[in-house]
């Protein structure tokens, strides 16, 4: 173990670390979350290495530790290392020991099994009972690894840990279990001799550790020496500094719960979804790292205000009251993106589909705090017309090619009009909302194809010919131009437009529509009968403005083409509240 502030490495053979070391997983690391493929993987270098070089060391990865000295911390009885990478392959190896002992009927095998996966009891010598491998907080888990893994026969309750892995209980359960059944699979199917298998396991097999006594250290050591695992996030250290603010072991129970099962839920988009809340606390442009705009911005603001001199107060406190406002934000979160908002906004689907729309065209999802912090404090009322104000802002704001930086303050802008703001009314009619009308009208008007809006102007178009007692399917969806950009020499194209005419529309709104596969460029060149029935509609099925074309014109000439480009103007113009 290293000694204070030391940072220790070494290599270690598996069958050392299975005999001498213990483990933990701490609160702020993720569920188990290894597949079929990642098992598979693991194994099958593990069995071509025993094959190929039965003789020599096979390097496996590496790991990386807080090591924790007995009676450093309340309850800690014996020496105990908190694991922060390495989690995924140390389960895998202890489920991996705990299959070969029930498959195999050799004393010697199955006595190794057995102490790589716990240490029997000795009162007399006054041994404790230890699992390798203990999981704080997650006592389902726990409970898990003691009835399936640590238990003599265990992997072999088959009914039992299928019906776990199809169930919808804890995802750590779920993954374990199906990890369980897929290691039996692959030692059955490929006949692996498990005596010579673990032996080779054991002697032959060998990790690389890197310790410290130093929780910092050890985060920042963790990205670097990752392969197989998968990595902390900014979040999972979030989620240990506020649980280590708690008070009670049933807080710390309970929100770890919460954490986890909101980041099963998210996924990937968590870290996101806590930013949404860094921006409604801060309401400024994130220019740190998420744990970082936590801790130096919210919790133990480092600047000054402005206008007293004085330093900024704490906007939120580590422990309970975090958790609390997460929970608050993912209720809401959930209610507006994960359900339906029919019966909520005039039983139309009206809303549900705008919010499709932003989600899939616009080119970021800064909107979203502005929209949870309305949601927050007014609820449904007349929460429709305020996001179509907040999608008008924002994407003007976006087509008319304000920054990044300046979209962003806008938006923050107008979660400060809400939280001044004592009704709706006081927020719809607020002067945050305006945009630059006439550069917006210029830009939609000119020849828009190729720039990175044009996509969200057609979803717009589909949306507002969309019938809202139903909703939106926006599937993968490209441009398509219906006078084609390089028209066949003989084709009617040539004879309706003048190469002056094809210049100046063919890349503006009104001859662009949205099409549901990829585009076919020989087909796209066919005369516009044709083009209609044998390229359009196939891929136009789900998009209502190329439908609304399509079914209207039964021609396209130099006059159809303006006169739908001023329709779909005019459509647009009318939502965004200006003049065509």
């Amino acid at each position: 173990m290293p000694v204070k502030n030391e940072i220790k490495s070494e290599k270690i053979l598996v069958k050392d670390i299975f005999s001498t070391m213990w483990f933990r997983i701490p609160e702020y690391q993720r569920p188990y979350i290894w597949g079929k493929d990642e098992i598979n993987d693991l194994l099958d270098d593990l069995t071509f290495a025993q094959t190929d070089k039965p003789d020599q060391e096979y390097f496996l990865g590496s790991f990386v530790f807080q090591a924790k000295r007995a009676g450093t911390t309340s309850g800690l009885q014996y020496d105990e290392n908190d694991l922060l990478d390495g989690q995924q392959r140390m389960t895998t190896l202890l489920m991996l020991f705990a299959c070969i002992r029930d498959m195999c009927s050799d004393s010697d095998v199955q006595d190794a099994c057995i102490s790589s996966i716990f240490q029997k009891g000795n009162t007399i010598k006054k041994i404790p009972e230890r699992t390798r491998i203990t999981f704080a907080i997650r006592a389902t888990v726990q409970d898990f690894v003691d009835t399936y893994v640590k238990q003599a026969n265990g992997t072999l309750e088959t009914d039992a840990l299928n019906q776990i892995a199809q169930s919808k209980e804890d995802p750590s359960l779920r993954n374990m279990a199906s990890a369980i059944m897929e290691v039996q699979k692959y030692l059955k199917e490929n006949s692996v001799n498990l005596i010579d298998f673990l032996t080779f396991l054991s002697n032959n097999v060998l990790l690389i550790y890197v310790a410290t006594e130093d929780l910092d250290d050890a985060f920042r050591l963790f990205t670097i020496l990752n392969d197989r695992g998968v990595p902390l996030r900014n979040s999972d250290i979030l989620k240990s500094q506020n649980l280590g603010a708690l008070q009670t072991d049933a807080d710390k129970e309970k929100y770890a719960k919460l954490w986890e099962e909101s980041e099963g839920e998210l996924g990937d988009d968590f870290d996101r979804f806590l930013n949404y809340i860094r921006t409604i606390l801060v309401k400024e442009k994130a220019r740190l790292s998420l744990l970082d705009e936590f801790e130096h911005k919210i919790y133990n603001p480092r600047e000054k205000d402005k206008a007293t001199g004085q330093q900024k107060p704490a906007l939120l406190k580590k422990g309970k009251e975090t958790f609390e406002l997460i929970e608050r934000y993912l209720k809401i979160f959930n209610m507006l993106f994960e359900n339906d908002n029919y019966n909520h906004t005039g039983n139309t689907f009206h809303f549900d589909n705008l919010l499709k729309v932003m989600l899939s065209g616009l080119p970021s999802t800064d909107w979203v705090p502005p929209l949870l912090r309305y949601y927050e404090k007014f609820g449904y009322k007349k929460i429709v017309t305020f996001l179509e104000l907040l999608d008008n802002k924002f994407s003007a704001d976006w087509i008319v090619q304000y920054t990044p930086t300046m979209r962003i303050e806008n938006m923050n802008q107008l979660i400060r009009i809400i939280e001044k703001a004592a009704n709706p009314d006081e927020v719809l009619g607020d002067a945050g909302f305006k945009f630059e009308v006439d550069s917006f009208k210029s830009a939609i008007a000119s020849a828009v194809y190729g720039r990175r809006f044009t996509r969200y102007l057609l979803l717009k178009l589909d949306f507002l010919y969309h019938d809202d007692s139903h909703k939106m399917s926006i599937e993968t969806l490209s441009v398509e131009h219906i006078l084609p950009q390089n028209p066949a020499p003989e084709s009617q194209w040539k004879k309706d437009f003048t190469d002056d005419d094809r210049s100046e529309w063919t890349d503006r709104l009104g001859n662009l529509v949205l099409i549901s596969t990829r585009k076919n460029t020989s087909q796209g060149r066919l005369d516009y009968a044709d083009k209609k029935t044998r390229y359009f509609q196939k891929r136009i099925n789900t998009c209502q403005n190329s439908l609304h074309v399509l079914n209207g014109y039964n021609t396209w000439t130099l006059s159809d083409l303006k006169k739908n480009h001023a329709e779909v103007l005019d459509k647009l113009n009318q939502y965004y509240g200006v003049q065509s």
